[in-house]
């Protein structure tokens, strides 16, 4: 009985198995592709002037993204919809190692986590694809399509690294310039309206007419005094002063009266002139706010084209030229192994058991 439970438990399983796998299933390819994520990060010019070398690394994090991206069913999709898995994996008389006629996702995943591998050295960062098929054509074109959208997906998070780094800097300097327009087309029609392009001149002309007017009414008081002491007062050149002297303060009264609030309902200048300044005033602010915008979004852009990721290979995809898979004498032997450590198990509980009897 123990011999033939032998037999029944280990052999005839086993033999099973090797007449399976060195008569029904077909030879197997491998392409192997390898690659790392790799962020490179060049000084600038002040770092290289200060004797900061430019450094470049990998980035863990992207790692593990695009590790458990290639695992995916986004990424069973891609390679499905470009190749065809179905056909692919798909061959007459191996039910076992064939995909079958199930053409679902479901079982494109399962089946897809049973012939592509993916090796993850998280210490180095090191990243290596094993897809094995019954033609070696077509392993090499799933491990170059795993490759094209690994770097595609990497490229894309480097896009949105560099969008995210330069977003804001851009929101500021969109609210720079179009205060800045805002600003200048204020002081626009401010001088459109007023006819004045610069009231610090025209005050500087009115202040110069008024001393000028005021040095000729001393000058017309003090002719009029020295005639007023050597003739009458009937004097017609006393009148003619007289009238002259009137005249210049009715001009600056006039100039001064510009100074101030008018009766006329226009803007008096004083006002105009605060006006102008307080619009001045803006528009500085304005070109100094758009200056540092700028000088940061130019920053923020030179940060972001430092900071890029790419995919760097250590293993281009293979083209094999022999069949490597199945590993007929190691399944052989795992198989025996397994069958004959149960064997025992279950025959050292018989025992047991009989000999508590």
């Amino acid at each position: 009985m123990l011999l033939l439970s032998f037999i029944l438990w280990v052999l005839v399983p086993t033999s099973g198995v090797a007449v399976y796998l060195y008569t029904v299933a077909k030879d197997q390819y491998a392409s192997h592709v390898g690659f790392s994520v790799r962020r490179e990060e060049v000084g600038s010019a002040m770092e290289l002037l200060g004797g900061i070398s430019a450094l470049s690394g990998s980035s863990s994090t992207d790692t593990d993204i695009l590790y458990e991206f290639i695992r995916s069913r986004q990424m069973v999709r891609l390679v499905d919809d470009r190749l065809d898995l179905q056909s692919i994996y798909t061959v007459n008389g191996d039910p076992y190692f064939s995909l079958g006629t199930d053409a679902r996702i479901e079982a494109l995943v399962e089946y897809w986590q049973r012939v592509v591998s993916v090796y993850y050295d998280n210490s180095s960062g090191l990243i290596e694809v094993r897809a094995l098929a019954f033609d070696p054509k077509d392993a090499h074109a799933i491990t170059q399509v795993v490759f094209d959208e690994s770097s595609r997906m990497i490229n894309e998070l480097s896009a949105i690294a560099r969008e995210d780094t330069t977003r804001y800097a851009r929101k500021e300097l969109d609210q720079a310039i179009d205060r800045l327009k805002t600003t200048r087309s204020k002081l626009t029609k401010f001088q459109n309206r007023t006819r004045i392009v610069d009231p610090t001149a025209d005050l500087q002309g009115q202040m110069g007419l008024l001393n000028s007017l005021q040095q000729q009414l001393a000058t017309g008081k003090i002719e009029l005094e020295q005639l007023l002491g050597s003739t009458t007062v009937t004097d017609p050149r006393v009148k003619a002063l007289r009238k002259k002297i009137a005249a210049i303060e009715k001009l600056i009264d006039q100039e001064r009266s510009s100074f101030s609030s008018s009766e006329t309902g226009s803007d008096a200048f004083s006002q105009l002139f605060a006006q102008f300044q307080e619009l001045q005033v803006n528009l500085e602010f304005a070109e100094k706010s758009y200056l540092s915008a700028q000088a940061a979004y130019d920053v923020a852009q030179a940060e972001a084209v430092r900071k890029s990721r790419y995919l760097a290979t250590y293993i281009k995809p293979t083209l094999a030229e022999t069949a490597e898979y199945p590993r007929r004498l190691e399944f052989v032997l795992l198989t025996l192994g397994a069958l004959v450590l149960s064997w025992s198990i279950l025959v050292m509980i018989y025992y047991s058991l009989r000999d508590r009897r």
